[in-house]
């Protein structure tokens, strides 16, 4: 449920202080159609955006469905004056989203086709003020949202381990953290890694790796401690992903499925 400020920052940031292009009399309807297939996301947002204008919306498709071009994925219906009004806020929270759950459908469909095991995630780049939707998007296309913001898991990284040791670092977190937080420990060469899991990370993130570096990483670690999940991360793109899931990871986490995902193309129709 999106908070009503929420969506007053987002009308306010489009409409200004004085909106004359939409002062259009009577009442119409409207749909939001796709130019291109892809994933459906955001319609949660888009509906809060004219609902809050008192325009009745109804989804014609649901979070995580396929839509081909020339599809309808909501339709609207009220004063002509708050359609319009709502429209463009709507068709760039819907097409942000959609082109977000598109993308990280083409990453898990990649690492399925080398392990059905490997979950694709996203992290925490994503646009300040948009993480909501992002993250819901990440979920619509079948990825994992991973944290949703610090409170979730204790990341150990290589500045920690700069100001504290590795040990000391992952025994200064678990003494503040609750039971149930997971600690997560950054490395960055492949023989660190059974040394993270020894220090008593849940999860070690081989970072920047190659793929080859990254299955040596995962063979060290196995060999010490099969319990502990092995995350890849670093700038990998979906190209990128079936040499990651073939290495034995269990998380691949991309930054780029919320950073770098093209919108999905849709057009707002009235009448």
């Amino acid at each position: 449920m999106l908070p009503e400020s929420t969506v007053e920052d987002w009308l306010r940031e489009d409409l200004g202080h004085h909106d004359v292009t939409n002062e259009v009399p009577g009442e119409t309807t409207g749909r939001l159609v796709a130019k291109e297939p892809g994933i459906v996301a955001g319609l949660d947002a888009a509906c809060a955006v004219f609902e809050y204008l008192d325009v009745r919306a109804e989804r014609a498709a649901a979070a995580g469905d396929r839509v081909e071009s020339g599809g309808t994925v909501l339709r609207v219906a009220g004063p002509a004056r708050e359609v319009l009004r709502g429209e463009r806020v709507a068709v760039n929270l819907a097409g942000h989203a959609s082109g977000v759950a598109t993308k990280t459908r083409r990453a898990v469909a990649a690492a399925r086709e080398v392990d059905d095991a490997v979950t694709i995630a996203a992290t925490r780049k994503t646009t300040p003020g948009l993480r909501g939707v992002e993250k819901r998007a990440v979920v619509a296309g079948g990825g994992d949202t991973h944290r949703l913001d610090l409170s979730h898991m204790v990341m150990v990284k290589d500045n920690h381990v700069a100001e504290m040791g590795l040990e000391g670092a992952v025994d200064h977190f678990r003494e503040r953290a609750s039971f149930a937080t997971k600690i997560e420990v950054e490395v960055e060469r492949p023989e660190d890694a059974p040394l993270a899991a020894d220090a008593g990370a849940d999860i070690v993130l081989l970072d920047n790796m190659t793929p080859d570096e990254t299955a040596e990483a995962v063979a060290k670690l196995r060999e010490h401690d099969d319990d502990t999940l092995a995350e890849a991360s670093g700038g990998i793109t979906v190209e990128d992903v079936p040499d990651y899931a073939a290495t034995g990871v269990d998380v691949i986490s991309m930054g780029s499925l919320t950073h770098s995902a093209d919108t999905l193309d849709y057009s707002f129709r009235t009448g």
